[in-house]
């Protein structure tokens, strides 16, 4: 089943197409990742499927139905955050809550209580917001929005100010969310890493246009294993194997590694003719190709930027 569904998507901004024929399709308890660099229109698709700003053309689906100006009843299925929360500063963590779920007609007290629990505030639930940090209102953020157990969350970089522990934290709040609860999320990151870890299917936009919508298991079968060496001799360490060793498919990263891929010979081979032609080697390593290098080459019109 479809909860979200777009057709032929598209918003005209001062006379440019800031979003382009969009169409998704988002699958019941999926967590959909959309990836894209600032500008790609992620956040403009979110506020066009949350009603904050009108479709020029398309269609959008919401829980099987077609979104209007009076879909409340879907509207009130789901919950957001759109760039940056915003609270009342001077009230605490509970009161912001509890003001939340009076607008929405919720009043279960331990709603709160279990959503402060899940995004690790429910310590400082009686501070003053305006005494908090970027992350913890990220995380203030969540709470707001799976407060009133909502079928849909949709979350514009909801990491952002996190440090790596609180990341890890809420990467398994999302995938528990999901796996156990069946709330569907859609999700929109710079960390591609992060992304790589708890998505389903992930959407790639640039400017303004979905490239691709694919799922993370069909990526990773597309990604290649390579080699990857470490050398302070790069360009001597890929002249041994594109000349000696007739190694076609060899790559030099911006990093200053070499990646070999679809490698025709072994590895102890490989080293011990790089080591016979005086090439210092730092370290080896057999990788599989990550979500960045497939983002790159969508983005790059099927070419792989290493």
């Amino acid at each position: 089943m479809s909860v979200v569904r777009t057709k032929q998507l598209t918003r005209v901004y001062k006379g440019k197409e800031v979003v382009s024929n969009v169409n998704m399709n988002v699958g019941q308890g999926e967590i959909y990742g959309m990836l894209g660099p600032n500008g790609a229109g992620k956040t403009t698709v979110m506020k066009m499927l949350t009603n904050l700003i009108k479709p020029t053309a398309g269609e959008i689906e919401l829980f099987g139905e077609r979104l209007t100006d009076t879909s409340y009843r879907q509207l009130g299925r789901m919950g957001t955050i759109i760039e940056n929360p915003i609270f009342y500063d001077k009230l605490t963590a509970r009161d912001n809550l509890e003001l939340h779920c009076e607008y929405l007609g919720y009043p279960n007290k331990m709603a709160i209580d279990e959503a402060l629990e899940l995004v690790n505030l429910r310590k400082v639930d009686g501070k003053l917001v305006k005494e908090f940090s970027l992350g913890m209102k990220q995380r203030l953020g969540i709470a707001r929005a799976i407060t009133a157990k909502p079928e849909l969350l949709i979350l514009d970089e909801p990491i952002n100010g996190l440090d790596p522990l609180g990341m890890k934290e809420l990467r398994d709040l999302f995938k528990m969310l999901s796996k156990q609860y069946g709330i569907t999320i859609i999700i929109s990151s710079h960390m591609l890493g992060e992304i790589e870890l708890i998505a389903d299917t992930i959407a790639v936009m640039n400017d303004g246009k979905l490239l691709q919508e694919v799922s993370m298991d069909h990526i990773a079968k597309q990604t290649s294993e390579y080699i990857e060496i470490t050398t302070g001799e790069c360009s001597k360490a890929a002249y041994v194997l594109e000349n000696h060793l007739h190694i076609s498919n060899v790559r030099v990263t911006d990093e200053g590694q070499i990646r070999i891929y679809d490698c025709p010979i072994p590895q102890s081979e490989l080293m011990k003719a790089l080591v016979l032609h005086d090439v210092a080697i730092e370290a080896v390593h057999k990788k599989k190709g990550s979500l960045e290098d497939y983002f790159l080459s969508i983005v790059n019109g099927g070419v792989v930027v290493v």
